[in-house]
């Protein structure tokens, strides 16, 4: 009787390796899935910050039509120039806009005497994102003797 050497297949190395690419890959679409719901997240606040910061931007427009008719009406009711600015020391120059709790959009303007009504009759000198400083941080540090 001969005895031919048989050729034995290792199942379990493959199914070793099988194992590890799989959980390879469920692992890698985890993280991948985790990545993109914090994309999204980040995305959503900032779209959320962005429009806040417009909506405050265009109720500054709005404020600046009302601004340039009491600007004009005063430049017109007025006879110098003394007189005209004797008039808008009552009138407010800066602007502010909520945000958020914490911050809000300032905006000051300069108020100008022009020559003619061809020019403007103010300019905005800032515009700002201004954070409150009322922010209290937790400087406890809880250490375990």
């Amino acid at each position: 009787m001969s005895k031919k050497p048989q050729f034995k297949l290792n199942i379990g190395l493959s199914s070793i390796l099988l194992i590890f690419v799989v959980l390879c890959l469920v692992s890698f679409a985890v993280l991948s899935l985790v990545s993109a719901n914090a994309d999204n997240k980040l995305s959503q606040k900032m779209l959320e910050r962005s429009s806040t910061y417009y909506d405050a931007c265009n109720q500054f427009e709005e404020d600046c039509a009302k601004l340039y008719a009491d600007l004009k009406e005063c430049y017109t009711n007025s006879q110098d120039e003394q007189a005209y600015y004797e008039t808008l020391s009552k009138t407010e120059d800066t602007y502010s806009y909520a945000l958020s709790d914490l911050q809000s959009l300032e905006v000051t303007v300069q108020f100008l005497y022009p020559e003619n009504m061809t020019q403007p009759l103010f300019t905005v000198i800032s515009r700002r994102v201004v954070t409150d400083d009322m922010i209290e941080y937790d400087t406890h540090l809880n250490v375990i003797p």
